[in-house]
């Protein structure tokens, strides 16, 4: 087991900033902190307390703790008696676990969209598959995980099961993503990126089995991308 490390206020990288309009600190500080884990400022094993924690973003120690119980939930951190809460790791096998239950799950909902999604409703989503590709070309590892998680969730949504599509939504916040900013510099990432647009391609040409090949294609390598580097 790595040694604990606990967090240095003076050194450590600062959180996002807080912009834009939410309706509580407690939400705001929660989706900073996401962003945070995404961006790799965050990382396994650190422990950090919700006064430190605070002092960055400039509000009261309480809104943070809440929002650190919302992200324990998610379990992306564990409580940590007397010091605050430690940013959990995630297993190879885990992420092995998450990926067979997505592809359990999303490949075969996928592929029955080719049958039954309105093509109006599945052309909506191309907006958001291009700002995925164009996230990912300029490196923005944030709007890149924020856009393909609108992009996969509203696709699943056009199945018309709300309980399936906040199962995924549980998967993904729980698998989080290894390594992001090395595919970056290597190029890697953006052809992840591109296969939302071919997906779109095939499922509005009602191509079913081209549809479960870029499926099962893109699980595969979004599990590459969860590798550690």
């Amino acid at each position: 087991m790595p040694a604990q490390r606990t967090s240095a206020p003076t050194s450590a990288p600062a959180l996002p900033a807080l912009g834009g309009k939410k309706p509580s600190y407690r939400e705001r500080v929660a989706d900073a902190l996401r962003a945070a884990l995404i961006a790799g400022e965050l990382r396994p094993g650190e422990v950090h307390s919700a006064p430190g924690l605070a002092a960055r973003f400039g509000v009261s120690a309480t809104p943070v703790r809440e929002a650190m119980l919302d992200l324990a939930k998610e379990g992306l951190v564990d409580t940590v008696p007397n010091k605050g809460f430690r940013v959990t790791a995630v297993s190879e096998q885990q992420l092995d676990e998450y990926t067979h239950i997505r592809s359990l799950i999303e490949i075969p909902t996928t592929v029955g969209l080719a049958t039954t999604a309105d093509p109006e409703a599945l052309e909506a989503l191309r907006p958001v598959a291009e700002e995925i590709v164009t996230s990912a070309a300029a490196g923005d590892l944030i709007a890149y995980v924020e856009a393909d998680l609108r992009f996969h969730l509203g696709l699943l949504a056009l199945a018309g099961n709300d309980h399936l599509v906040e199962v995924v939504r549980d998967l993904r916040r729980r698998s989080r993503l290894y390594g992001l900013t090395a595919l970056v510099a290597q190029g890697r990432l953006e052809a992840s990126a591109q296969e939302h647009i071919e997906l779109l391609d095939a499922l509005l040409a009602r191509d079913a089995e081209a549809v479960r090949e870029v499926m099962a294609r893109h699980l595969g390598h979004v599990r590459g991308l969860w590798a550690k580097p």
